[in-house]
């Protein structure tokens, strides 16, 4: 429900010059989240983790209580002199606004299961200590997150999404490539253990090589937190018109979800039938679509108002 309601209400109630860097925050406090969440994980048994985690919903159960509903909502329940009051408390003042009319690739990129299972992953690129390369993936994933939450309505969402894009398809690329290099020889079985030894390679070589997973990873998660970590959420409060968007912006957190769940739970069995360089590779096949996506299907948002993007849509 926050998920999806979160970004709709903010969508609703930014004004254009910072609806992107407003919609970026969203994705930024869940990578902060992730991050905290990694740290705390040292120092705290899983009792006292679970009571630090409520602290956060308890507080925006606090706050929320201060905020008034969205102007647009409040205009399809013709109460206008309730919305130009909450757009008064929002923006200061009406000027600017503009009466609104009446009436899976995120995913698939394997962000999921890169971000789950880094700890695995770093161990089959023979890291001593994962947990600490969980919790350098995590700062990268806060910086960039930032990074993209600052420029987002100078660059656009178009750029973004395609420098995002292309990174990960290096970068999957690069990761598959470790793995097929640090395969081991032919076996009787047919399936490979993500846990199990992958290299015989020479010590040399073998460290190389793991700088090359780190690299891989640290590349991923940067191009992903730049664009398709934050833009795809704030992109489906921005697209939809006014007397859809609830249960549009459901659809596609359900979808989203789904896809999430999916890719979690079978990317160890994709790993064992694909291969582990298989499966990083079908990933950078999911991150060239997206961003021939993007070229052909996506239109560019920044500067615009919820109205005047509903109008382009209905070729107005």
């Amino acid at each position: 429900m926050t998920c999806s309601l979160g970004k709709v209400y903010i969508s609703e109630i930014a004004y254009p010059a910072v609806r992107g860097l407003l919609g970026s925050c969203v994705q930024l406090m869940v990578v902060v989240g992730i991050l905290l969440a990694y740290l705390a994980g040292w120092v705290l048994e899983w009792r006292w983790l679970a009571v630090l985690g409520c602290v956060p919903p308890s507080l925006m159960l606090l706050l929320m209580c201060f905020m008034p509903e969205t102007p647009r909502f409040l205009l399809t329940q013709h109460r206008r002199q309730e919305a130009m009051a909450a757009l008064r408390f929002l923006w200061g003042s009406e000027q600017g606004w503009e009466d609104p009319p009446i009436g899976a690739e995120q995913q698939l990129s394997g962000v999921n299961a890169v971000m789950f299972y880094a700890e695995t992953i770093f161990e089959e690129a023979k890291f001593k200590d994962s947990s600490l390369a969980s919790v350098v993936v995590g700062v990268i994933q806060v910086l960039f997150t930032a990074v993209a939450a600052l420029i987002m309505d100078r660059a656009g969402r178009r750029l973004l999404l395609v420098l995002s894009g292309v990174v990960m398809v290096f970068s999957t690329s690069a990761f598959g490539a470790y793995f097929k290099l640090t395969q081991g020889g032919p076996g009787n079985s047919s399936h490979v253990a993500i846990s199990a030894p992958v290299s015989a390679q020479p010590v040399d070589a073998s460290v190389g090589l793991a700088w090359l997973a780190v690299g891989s990873m640290c590349l991923f998660i940067a191009g992903f937190a730049v664009g398709w970590g934050p833009i795809p959420w704030l992109l489906m409060s921005e697209i939809f018109p006014l007397h859809v968007k609830g249960v549009a912006t459901g659809i596609c957190v359900l979808t989203n979800w789904l896809m999430a769940f999916l890719v979690t739970k079978e990317f160890s069995s994709l790993m064992e039938v694909l291969r582990p360089y298989g499966a990083f590779w079908l990933a950078s096949a999911f991150c060239i679509f997206s961003v021939l996506f993007t070229l052909f299907c996506v239109p560019e948002t920044k500067g615009k108002t919820l109205e005047q993007i509903t109008a382009h849509f209905e070729g107005r």
